[in-house]
């Protein structure tokens, strides 16, 4: 594992730290990190909380340089934190010389005289032109990443020597797991048979304290090669236990049921069969007329209006297209995904939805018209078809649709599904996939259902589709347009690590699948420069599955004024950030108590207040805030 030492000039490869555009400085923590429980283990300008293994100091092979840790001379010797760690995640970026290697060891022990008879070492190195078999991100002789199940090839997400790769690593009892610039590598548990069986066919047998400490410091090996590190940031954590809540503070409010009477006419908790099923609103909206009216889109593919009453009992089933809509729980991604009515509707009576057509695997929006013998209802049969798209796999569907204050439909697709992006959609602007597009509704064009607005960014360009608005989007679920601003607000589904809310703007490129959030992700350095950050993320230890909301304009509640709502699905917790986009940064981001709700959906009514849904079997999955 040693290599001759190679060193490349400063100049060409190492410690300026060249960062995506508008990322945060290095070794600085983002405010959504301190606020979750993050710690910084280098500051980017001294050692301190490090030391050589079974030393009081660290040797001069070791400097900083521009912001970046290097192991730089002969000699440098392994180097350790001063703090020991039991369950903890770590972050850290590399950078390797050509050829060269490294390592990141957990859990060592100064019983032994080296540090990887105690410590697990994760391989780091240059893949291209290391000779060691063991690549970078493989916990070393013991676990390597699994075939990836589209290309049925190991992955391998580490980018060159000279760029820099991220590394995330989870140690705790109940699970570990290795990510590599974002990509799920593996998970293993210390200590268990399977671990105890790899061990003993490794050349790590020969230590009987290999792997047995629980508690440890984190080791930064030195195989005489020239690598850099930087953004290294270690998280205490506690097993089976979310990430702390990335609060600065707590709305006195509280949810509760918004029609606590509401009956949806035409529904049953049981199918024709006898099974129980699931109501599942998944949006709610209004019509513009003034009727204060909401209607409520349900995922199997029915449609019910009722009067904005705390008191209402009965929803009237207006629109079912149940069976042209295909929807099964083991693929809950499609469906009937999205509604809104449009601008005009007072006059025309129109609304647009979009869902899954029964056979799957494929998106349609249709226009749905008022029945001409009953006004109240909209026509099953009036169905326009305006847009259909293959779809690759069932999920990453997006589905959100909705008018933009200039009259065009926005519509949120998400890459095609499957995982990592396998198709590399998100940056591919010769599909539409992974993208919010725009359209013309209220004109046809070329054959098509609408028409291409002249002012989109990508028209005329070649090997682009002209629909598109924005890209680089991994599976928005919910988008909203601020209806003071204008401006529109998405929540972007993450893989494997952090979850994302980005203000769109035309021609925007958010970064996937080159990007999660903030972070590197996979093997492919992002091209263009203009990629546009999130204003907020949050790790998947504090949830792992965003609901988008919208800003909050509504009377009832001024201390949400200005607001963005927004929930994670997964541990149900609630939230409203307040940003300052004058000054673009975050003011806060408050928790709102709730029973860990699981929320599909957020939707709002013609005065601004805002709902949000949960799946239920009683049909009671309708909520709002109120005050304590």
């Amino acid at each position: 594992m040693n290599r001759s030492l190679t060193w490349i000039p400063a100049s060409l490869l190492w410690c300026v730290c060249i960062l995506p555009v508008a990322a945060a400085e290095p070794n600085q923590l983002t405010k959504d990190e301190e606020l979750a429980g993050w710690k910084l283990l280098f500051d980017g300008k001294t050692t301190d909380g490090w030391r050589n293994y079974q030393k009081e100091g660290m040797s001069p092979g070791w400097v900083v340089e521009e912001g970046c840790l290097v192991r730089k001379d002969k000699g440098a010797g392994d180097i350790i934190t001063k703090d020991q760690y039991d369950a903890f995640e770590l972050l850290l970026d590399y950078k390797i010389a050509p050829a060269g290697n490294s390592g990141l060891m957990f859990h060592v022990a100064e019983t032994e005289p080296k540090p990887y008879m105690t410590g697990p070492e994760i391989q780091i190195q240059d893949n291209v032109a290391g000779k060691d078999p063991q690549k970078a991100g493989w916990l070393y002789q013991l676990y390597q990443p699994k075939a990836n199940r589209v290309t049925g090839q190991i992955n391998d997400a580490t980018r060159p020597a000279g760029e820099w790769n991220q590394l995330y690593v989870r140690i705790a009892p109940d699970n570990s797991e290795i990510q590599m610039n974002g990509v799920a590598y593996g998970s293993f548990k210390k200590g268990s048979d399977d671990w105890d069986k790899k061990v003993a066919a490794s050349k790590f047998a020969a230590w009987k304290n290999f792997g047995k400490p629980t508690t440890g410091h984190i080791c930064l090996q030195d195989h005489n090669d020239v690598v850099a590190f930087r953004n290294i940031k270690v998280r205490p954590i506690k097993s089976g236990q979310p990430g702390p809540n990335p609060m600065t503070g707590e709305l006195a409010l509280k949810p509760v049921l918004a029609f606590p009477n509401l009956k949806f006419a035409g529904w049953e908790p049981e199918d024709d069969q006898g099974r129980q099923q699931a109501f599942r609103p998944i949006v709610v909206t209004y019509p513009p007329d003034g009727s204060n009216r909401i209607f409520v889109g349900e995922q199997h593919g029915g449609i019910w209006a009722f009067d904005n009453k705390p008191d209402a009992a009965e929803a009237k089933l207006v629109l079912d297209i149940r069976d042209r809509v295909l929807y099964n729980d083991k693929q809950n991604e499609e469906g009937f995904l999205g509604l809104c009515a449009h601008p005009k509707f007072k006059e025309n009576g129109y609304i647009y939805v979009y869902y899954t057509p029964n056979g799957g695997l494929e998106t349609h929006i249709s226009r749905f018209e008022r029945s001409k013998t009953d006004p109240q209802i909209f026509d099953p049969a009036s169905e326009k078809l305006l847009f259909t798209l293959k779809q690759p796999y069932w999920n990453h569907n997006g589905g959100t649709i909705c008018f933009g204050p200039d009259g065009y439909l926005y519509v949120a697709l998400g890459d095609g599904g499957a995982g990592d992006d396998p198709h590399d959609n998100g940056q591919n602007l010769n599909t539409l996939l992974g993208k919010i597009l725009r359209i013309d509704v209220d004109h046809e064009a070329d054959g098509k259902g609408y028409s291409i607005p002249k002012d989109n960014p990508f028209v005329g360009q070649a090997n682009t589709q002209p629909e598109i608005w924005a890209y680089g989007l991994r599976n928005v679920w919910r988008m909203a347009f601020d209806s003071k601003t204008g401006h529109l607000w998405a929540a972007d589904v993450g893989q494997n690590l952090w979850e994302e809310i980005d203000l769109i703007v035309k021609g925007g490129n958010y970064g996937w699948n080159r990007r999660e959030g903030f972070h590197e992700f996979g093997s492919k350095s992002i091209e263009d420069s203009k990629v546009i950050d999130p204003i907020w993320e949050y790790d998947h230890q504090v949830g792992k599955s965003i609901t988008g909301g919208s800003v909050y304009r509504g009377k009832a509640l001024p201390e949400l004024a200005g607001k963005y709502l927004y929930a994670d699905y997964i541990t149900g917790r609630l939230w409203a950030l307040h940003y300052d986009e004058a000054a673009k940064k975050v003011v806060s981001n408050e928790r709102i108590p709730s029973q860990q709700m699981p929320v599909i959906t957020f939707g709002d009514d013609e005065q601004g207040e805002i709902y949000f849904c949960i799946v239920t079997s009683n049909g009671q999955g309708i909520y709002k805030f109120v005050k304590k």
